[in-house]
């Protein structure tokens, strides 16, 4: 069962995609998120079909977070106001399009026992396990008993600070922000040689 901290868990992600109709007889697809969309057009059909390859590019492109909060319980639960259920289960991500209305798409982290609830939804993806934290056997290699050995281990790198590589590009009209970490730059490029230093070491002979 999630704890009510709110710290415990990060917030619950949604997108919503919409297709909106205007006075000049056209329609447009907006997204909850800054996307790059369509401009206006005429061919509904078209549009709706832009609306539901995004909500699949947003669905591939989402990681599904463990430790999210459930979406739904922080809407408190209107949805399936009806039924009462204690958020629990693991975080799974849901598609919720009504067909009798056909211009409304919204995908949201929720928990498992809110998920069946929710009416027009499908499970799109589940979050996987965290991964257990392996103890690095070098951390503390450098102290002796007693804390004679301070200082005497090799000296520390640093916190390395994650690089953060361009956006991926999407299918479905928008480019999914970058993973946080790159493998950084390729050994193909290499490194640009220097002049290599000074030719010739002076000797004695001064030549």
């Amino acid at each position: 069962m999630y704890p009510d901290a709110p710290s415990a868990r990060r917030p619950g992600r949604c997108w919503t995609i919409r297709v909106v109709g205007h006075r000049d007889r056209t329609a447009s697809v907006t997204c909850s998120s800054p996307c790059v969309m369509p401009p206006r057009s005429r061919d509904l059909a078209a549009l709706r079909r832009f609306a539901v390859a995004h909500a699949a590019a947003h669905a591939r492109a989402a990681a599904v977070h463990h430790d999210a909060a459930c979406w739904c319980r922080r809407q408190q639960c209107a949805l399936h106001e009806g039924t009462r259920v204690a958020c629990a289960g693991s975080v799974v991500l849901v598609l919720r399009h009504d067909p009798a209305v056909g211009q409304v798409w919204t995908l949201s982290e929720v928990c498992a026992a809110c998920a069946p609830l929710l009416p027009h939804a499908r499970v799109l993806n589940r979050a996987a396990p965290p991964q257990p934290r392996v103890p690095d056997p070098a951390a503390g290699a450098g102290a002796e008993p007693g804390g004679r050995g301070a200082g005497t281990g090799p000296a520390p790198s640093g916190p390395s600070t994650p690089t953060v590589g361009p956006p991926r590009l999407v299918p479905g009209g928008f480019s999914a922000p970058a993973s946080g970490t790159s493998a950084g730059p390729e050994r193909g490029g290499g490194r640009r040689r220097g002049v290599g230093g000074r030719r010739g070491r002076t000797t004695g002979s001064g030549s």
